[in-house]
């Protein structure tokens, strides 16, 4: 049975918010636009609901400088939400509309903060190897930042050192320090310079300083060989994840305001990696939960999608990563020659520049078939294993990229293994619009578990 999560106003007779994200009201806008304005001019509290443990948000006027600051937040929010890049297909579209006159993201250059001596010195997973206060990023006055490099671990068991940046909120932190939002960032490019540390921006720094200004840390990883020199970096959901699960401890080193209690959250492939964290075997037992707020889908069925658009270029990260995964496995058993300028051309770009020609025509025959593919897809089956912390799953159901459809079958398989899964879908909205219209149910469900209440769930 498919079940929706209305949040009710207290006292509402139809059920619906004045403020509440439109498509739940009939009225079809900017998701986002709608549903920041209630995140910029108010507080959520979350009150547990005495009948059916579900959560209500009650809404409370928040102080005219939160109100400032978050709206200024939400403002810009809005504007990088709609050229959030995430899967390649609004990436192409994007850059077809962009082929004139294209003024790349503001970057920071390389430094040798990110440098480490090769081989990397042994330290434990999550180990802080070092950090350095930074005002370079364009975000509220009011957040600090701080740059930080750590140890985690590949999908081989190998050491490797990944930067990440830490967003602190403004003034006293709470007993206990400040809550945690461990942000998995979505695929922007698979060259050292893509690192979201070496924007600006942060790639969606308004986001990021949005929860920041709600009064979460917020500790945003690179993953492994985006800005540090540690290897290529990979789209791999178990690799990913080590890097944001060991992200945390490491920025608790460097700010000591940090509290125990937090959170996975990414939209993309970086919800795919929060939902892997919660998939952990080697979890903290301060995680409270993971959210994806783009749907979520097994690699296999994902890929094979991807690889019906004329000109979609993800099956050339997919080759990259299995490569770097497994070293003896042959580009040309996946990719004709024609191919390989534009795969070499995936550690070099991020996304906005011009790229050599790539169709599906240039993949091989059974491709999917290669036993290293079938490794890959394998190891990046969210479907396959139960979470073992409560999951919040975003879905915009006019999404082309992932299908409401194809979530709703991995988030079904996960159920019957037992997760714990509250399973949200938008209508009329894409995955970017999904995910700004989801931002009152995403900060709701985000308090709720801090508050340490029982995650709702609408499973079968």
């Amino acid at each position: 049975m498919k079940r929706y999560i209305v949040v009710e106003k207290v006292g509402s007779k139809d059920g619906c918010l004045e403020d509440s994200p439109p498509q739940r009201c009939g009225i079809h806008t900017n998701g986002f636009q709608r549903s920041a304005a209630v995140v910029a001019s108010r507080n959520l509290t979350v009150v547990p609901s005495l009948l059916d443990h579900m959560s209500k948000a009650r809404l409370f006027w928040s102080s005219s400088r939160n109100v400032r600051l978050l709206l200024t937040a939400a403002t810009a929010v809005s504007l990088i939400l709609e050229g959030t890049s995430g899967y390649p297909e609004s990436i192409q579209a994007r850059n077809a509309t962009r082929a004139k006159g294209f003024r790349p993201t503001k970057t920071l250059p390389l430094t040798n903060f990110y440098d480490t001596p090769q081989p990397l010195p042994l330290g434990k997973p999550g180990e802080l190897i070092r950090s350095e206060p930074t005002d370079q990023y364009n975000l509220p006055y009011e957040l600090s930042a701080v740059r930080i490099l750590y140890h985690s671990r590949t999908a081989n068991g190998e050491d490797v050192a990944v930067s990440a940046v830490v967003l602190i909120p403004d003034g006293k932190p709470p007993a206990g320090g400040w809550p945690v939002i461990a942000w998995a960032h979505e695929f922007r490019g698979a060259a050292r310079q893509c690192a979201p540390s070496l924007m600006k921006n942060l790639g969606v720094g308004p986001l990021l300083a949005m929860y920041a200004n709600l009064g979460y840390a917020v500790v945003a990883t690179d993953y492994a060989g985006l800005g540090a020199d540690s290897g290529k970096p990979v789209v791999d959901m178990q690799s990913n994840a080590s890097d944001v699960l060991y992200s945390v401890p490491a920025a608790r080193a460097a700010v000591k305001e940090l509290g125990t209690k937090w959170i996975a959250l990414g939209p993309f492939e970086g919800g795919v990696a929060a939902v892997a964290v919660a998939q952990s075997d080697l979890l903290d037992p301060n995680y409270s939960g993971s959210i994806s707020t783009s749907g979520l889908s097994d690699a296999q069925p994902a890929y094979d999608r991807f690889a019906q658009g004329a000109s979609n270029r993800m099956p050339l990260v997919l080759a990259s990563t299995i490569k770097a995964l497994y070293p003896e496995f042959q580009v040309s058993d996946m990719l004709k020659d024609a191919a390989l300028p534009a795969y070499q051309g995936v550690a070099q770009t991020c996304g906005g520049e011009t790229e050599p020609e790539f169709t599906n025509g240039m993949l091989n025959p059974g491709w999917e078939n290669n036993r290293f593919v079938k490794e890959f897809f394998s190891r990046n089956a969210p479907s396959q294993k139960p979470a073992r912390g409560p999951l919040l799953v975003i879905t915009g159901e006019a999404d082309v990229a992932i299908p409401t459809q194809m979530s709703g079958k991995t988030v079904a398989r996960m159920c019957e293994l037992g997760s714990r899964i509250l399973f949200l879908k938008y209508s009329d909205l894409d995955a970017s619009g999904a995910m700004g219209a989801s931002v009152a149910d995403q900060i709701s469900w985000i308090k709720a578990r801090f508050a340490g209440h029982a995650a709702p769930s609408n499973c079968p």
